[in-house]
């Protein structure tokens, strides 16, 4: 519901300056002027810049074209704000087009061009549509970094526009990780430093608080929300944006079972984004009323509007639209008999699906947001707030003993002695105990760190490997075994797991669903991390195949294990102030998860990075793959990598 909103609001504020108005002149009349070679060039400059912009929703292949026309003439001229006005325009029409490689490259080039200029402003502007192609590529991590630094410039010049869209945009992206309560703070925040006048940033941001308070199952303020977000957007005049209303007023009945009226209204949203001739708006409102008629059973219809809906969504590259429309497709051909395309489609879900939900975005976007907001301090005074805390109950513990022990007299000095050294004994042991919870969180040198400086760095480590493993049948097995089954069987193979690591002086970092991830070479560095993690690795298929072969005897369900491996930089450090998660970053991390999907069941595959440091030792035999296409990160160089004998 909230992604389609987000995006035009993006493109609102991308808008350098005057853009963000609408022209008072016509496309026609502006075509004229920029074709007028009598007309002063300047003037042709600005009559660009107007006609690229108004292209921008309706046309991105005649805003390309323009922008082009545009930057020629800038340089020609030598003006260099003309310039990086027509670079920003042209990127956000590759983005438009679905172009996002080209989006990027023209973007940033904007923002080279911007970086010699004194005005933050324009910079934000770029930034935000660059945020805006890697939340369209699902890319968090890197949305949130670049929002942030549109925050931080904003305040800086206190710029409340800026600061307004720059809370918004950390609230989409919170919103899509289901932090609500976080989101709609954010939300709250950007809504209050809207200007007054500024109808559609108001409706837009009133309608994401509507879709949160529905989302916390606040219905009656969500509805109120919704009708007055619609209102605003009416009294503007601007169909988009009121097909913007319809169409998530159509998702919120779609939710609460009122089909009827989230067709309804999906419908007035389509005649409206008909009328602007807006894509994106038209395929979610082909979803919309695809899911409705999938709901009611309806599913020859159901194929036939979510087939339109994941063509506009392919042609934009909107990855999570895509994936919901492959999810009716799925279901619905499923519940029509047409298994071979069923099973298509849902392959097409689950990859997309992973895509969306990668726990790594998820972790990253956390430490970012906290980093920029806490900070160390946070982490500091929150363990001085528990020492202390600690240190008060133990004063009191021991005044109330010392207390009971003079009224009672000295004859039960004895005793007191005597309570005291069971306390002293208790706390020794719930000491011992906390020391031990909090090595199982934390890799020993980072918990002596915290303790003694009350806080622990995020380092940045110049070689490590990555290790990861998934098991194949896991979905499988699920159908098969009782839930308390199934994760006994999880249990022992990840309890194995980490023994092996222990056994290697590997760290495990997590577990995420059943895959389990570890990495050598940290906290402390060392030169034997890449030839630990593959014995480990070793080790742990072996115990995967030995269960396996158990079972098959035993006529039981069983795993089996990908493994996959790569070596480079990363940085580690703590997540979290009250509950601690040690935790990687990188893209390490993200070509080692490449290895492990890319690889095959009962094999160890590495990278051509980790190839290079175990290509001298003796005892391992390596199968060349070539280059294997990997998602999200093109063709990389993998190997097989076996022992001898």
């Amino acid at each position: 519901m909230r992604a389609f909103a987000l995006f035009y609001i993006l493109l609102l504020l991308a808008v350098p300056g005057a853009l963000a108005r609408a022209t008072l002149t016509g496309n026609d009349s502006l075509r004229a002027l920029v074709h007028d070679e009598a007309l002063a060039d300047t003037l042709r400059l600005v009559a660009m810049q107007q006609l690229t912009s108004g292209f921008m929703r309706t046309a991105p292949d005649s805003c390309l074209y323009y922008a082009e026309r545009y930057g020629t003439l800038a340089d020609r001229l030598g003006s260099v704000t003309h310039r990086a006005n027509a670079a920003h325009l042209e990127g956000v029409a590759y983005f438009l087009l679905g172009r996002l490689g080209d989006a990027i490259n023209t973007l940033k080039e904007s923002l080279g061009i911007r970086k010699v200029l004194d005005d933050p402003l324009p910079k934000v502007a770029t930034l935000n549509v660059i945020g805006a192609v890697y939340l369209q590529q699902g890319d968090l991590a890197r949305a949130m970094d670049i929002y942030l630094q549109c925050l931080d410039l904003s305040e800086k010049a206190s710029d409340r526009r800026g600061i307004a869209g720059s809370h918004h945009n950390i609230g989409r992206i919170y919103a899509q990780q289901q932090d609500l309560e976080k989101a709609l703070e954010h939300f709250q925040t950007s809504l209050v430093n809207q200007e007054p006048d500024d109808l559609l940033g108001r409706a837009g941001e009133i309608e994401l608080m509507a879709s949160t308070f529905a989302d916390l199952g606040k219905d009656s303020t969500a509805m109120k929300l919704f009708r007055e977000a619609l209102d605003l957007r009416v009294k503007a005049e601007d169909p988009v944006s009121i097909g913007m209303s319809y169409s998530n007023l159509g998702k919120y009945h779609l939710q609460h079972g009122a089909l009827d009226s989230a067709i309804a209204y999906a419908n007035k949203g389509l005649v409206q984004f008909n009328k602007a001739k807006d894509r994106m708006g038209i395929g979610l409102a082909y979803l919309t009323i695809a899911q409705a008629h999938q709901q009611r059973d309806q599913h020859r219809d159901a194929i036939q509007w979510a087939g339109h809906s994941m063509a506009i969504a392919e042609e934009l590259h909107d990855t999570r639209a895509t994936a919901e429309a492959a999810k009716v497709l799925s279901d619905s051909y499923t519940a029509t008999g047409r298994t071979d395309k069923a099973l298509g489609y849902y392959r097409r879900y689950i990859s997309l699906r992973d895509s969306i939900q990668s726990e790594e975005n998820q972790r990253e976007v956390l430490r970012q947001e906290y980093t920029y907001t806490y900070g160390k301090q946070a982490l500091a005074d929150s363990l001085v707030y528990a020492a202390d805390l600690e240190m008060k109950a133990g004063e009191l513990r021991r005044q109330k003993v010392v207390r009971n022990g003079f009224m009672a007299g000295f004859a039960l000095v004895a005793m007191f002695a005597a309570v005291f050294l069971t306390q002293r004994n208790r706390i020794g042991r719930e000491k011992a105990r906390s020391e031990e919870l909090l090595l199982n969180i934390l890799p020993e040198e980072v918990a002596e760190e915290l303790k003694a400086k009350g806080e622990a760095e995020a380092v940045h480590i110049d070689q490590a490997t990555v290790l990861f493993t998934d098991f194949k049948g896991f979905t499988a097995m699920s159908e098969l075994l009782s839930p308390r089954d199934l994760v006994k069987d999880l249990h022992e193979s990840f309890s194995a797991f980490d023994h092996i690591c222990e056994k290697h002086g590997i760290e495990k970092i997590k577990t995420i669903g059943d895959a389990y991830m570890a990495a050598g070479g940290l906290p402390t560095p060392n030169t034997t991390h890449a030839i630990d993690v593959v014995l480990a690795a070793f080790e742990m298929r072996d115990f995967v195949a030995a269960g396996k072969a158990r079972k098959i005897t035993a006529g039981l369900p069983y795993f089996e294990i990908r493994i996959g491996i790569h070596t480079g930089p990363l940085v580690a450090g703590i997540v979290g102030v009250r509950k601690f998660q040690y935790d990687i970053w990188g893209d390490t991390v993200n070509i080692a998860s490449r290895m492990e999907s890319s690889g095959e069941v009962g094999h160890v595959n590495i990278s051509g990075a980790t190839y290079t440091l175990l290509k001298e030792v003796a005892g391992l035999t390596f199968t060349p793959r070539g280059k294997v296409e990997a998602k999200g990160k093109g063709e990389l160089e993998m190997y097989f990598v076996e022992r001898n004998g």
